[in-house]
């Protein structure tokens, strides 16, 4: 079985120095973050309008530990190094980096994002690290479509049509 380039999952170290050299190649860089539990459509749509923002697109997702403390027991489903091999697989993603913290502001610090791409269940105003990405002049945008696909609610759906 093929896997996806090991050279795109990256542990921070690398990614910092991986974004300084694309951006002294004149490289934007676009931060999009997440769970990512349960690949889904949805999840695609958001990355590949992300990446339409021009740029570098980098993934953050979420540890193991940082999923169960947001999902709740049981989640993830998938482990965090295998949800970060399959986002390496598509063609729109150029890295991907496992975070451990409640929210991506200590590596929007880190890697200072021109942009950072949040899904449709969010407002400009309403991204929480949204003051660290503006505080260095870096910019939000909501991009994807609408929030009609959830991981959460595809599990629920699942578990009640299981006979009991």
């Amino acid at each position: 079985m093929k896997s996806a380039p090991p050279s795109k999952v990256l542990d921070r170290p690398a990614l910092l120095e991986q974004t300084r050299a694309w951006r002294r190649s004149g490289d934007a860089i676009i931060l999009a973050n997440g769970c990512f539990d349960l690949l889904h459509v949805g999840h695609v749509r958001y990355l590949h309008a992300a990446k339409q923002l021009g740029g570098r697109l980098v993934v953050a997702v979420n540890s193991d530990e940082s999923v169960r403390a947001l999902k709740g027991e049981g989640r993830p489903l998938i482990p965090a190094e295998e949800r970060a091999e399959l986002l390496a697989a598509l063609g729109d993603v150029d890295a991907v980096v496992i975070f451990s913290e409640p929210d991506v502001r200590a590596l929007i610090h880190e890697i200072h994002p021109d942009v950072q791409a949040k899904g449709t269940d969010y407002t400009a105003d309403s991204v929480p690290e949204r003051d660290a990405v503006r505080q260095y002049g870096g910019r939000v945008e909501i991009v994807g479509d609408p929030k009609d696909h959830s991981a959460t609610e595809m599990i629920r759906t699942r578990l009640d049509r299981q006979p009991q």
